[in-house]
């Protein structure tokens, strides 16, 4: 007797788009997994024997918000433009007094104690009022940006210690664009740097 042929089922069209999409989606959470784990490292999964100086803030309820910030020259300027770095921060008003000078001072150094790894970080001042600025103050500390913003803006949005103002701290905004960390006032520059290196290390973005 002749044996029958197995029939092979042909595959509908449907079933093998959707195979296509799950290999596409394995595909980009393989490739998107560095960043991920990186991001679940430091802001869920939170180790007992961990330490910071500074005060970690949850970066979901602290995203940059709309705060109208322009150049010293009026054009506009935001800072979700620097998306893709980190961002150390402060707040003064254009008369900068001592206290801003070290803070200005700080971020420099910090900035410079990285190494090889200081390109990933960016310095702001956000500049409070419209009085102008030194301009030996602005030569020194060139490559740190300067933009004006309402003030009104930016303390409903930056978190303060009891008993201080924002202009008190530094801050630091990770490369997805959101405040995650302050620094407290009078803060010793060495500490802040071992903060700084540890979050580099552990990040693989920005």
């Amino acid at each position: 007797m002749e044996k029958s042929k197995v029939q092979t089922p042909q595959i509908q069209p449907e079933v093998q788009r959707k195979r296509g999409r799950w290999k596409l989606l394995l595909v980009v959470a393989v490739c998107a997994a560095p960043m991920i784990g990186s991001y679940l490292t430091y802001y869920v999964i939170k180790p007992q024997s961990r330490t910071n100086y500074g005060a970690l803030i949850d970066p979901r309820q602290y995203p940059i918000p709309a705060l109208g910030s322009t150049e010293l020259d009026g054009k506009p300027a935001k800072l979700e433009d620097y998306k893709g770095r980190w961002v150390m921060l402060q707040v003064a008003g254009g008369e900068c007094d001592d206290a801003c000078k070290t803070r200005l001072f700080a971020m420099r150094q910090l900035r410079l104690m990285q190494g090889k790894e200081m390109e990933r970080i960016e310095r702001v001042w956000l500049i409070t009022d419209a009085k102008p600025l030194d301009t030996v103050l602005m030569r020194e500390y060139d490559g740190t940006d300067m933009l004006r913003v309402d003030a009104k803006l930016l303390k409903a949005w930056l978190p303060t210690d009891e008993g201080t103002s924002m202009e008190d701290h530094i801050y630091l905004i990770d490369p997805l664009g959101n405040l995650m960390m302050r620094f407290p006032k009078d803060a010793d520059p060495n500490k802040m740097k071992k903060d700084i290196s540890k979050l580099l290390r552990a990040s693989a973005i920005g």
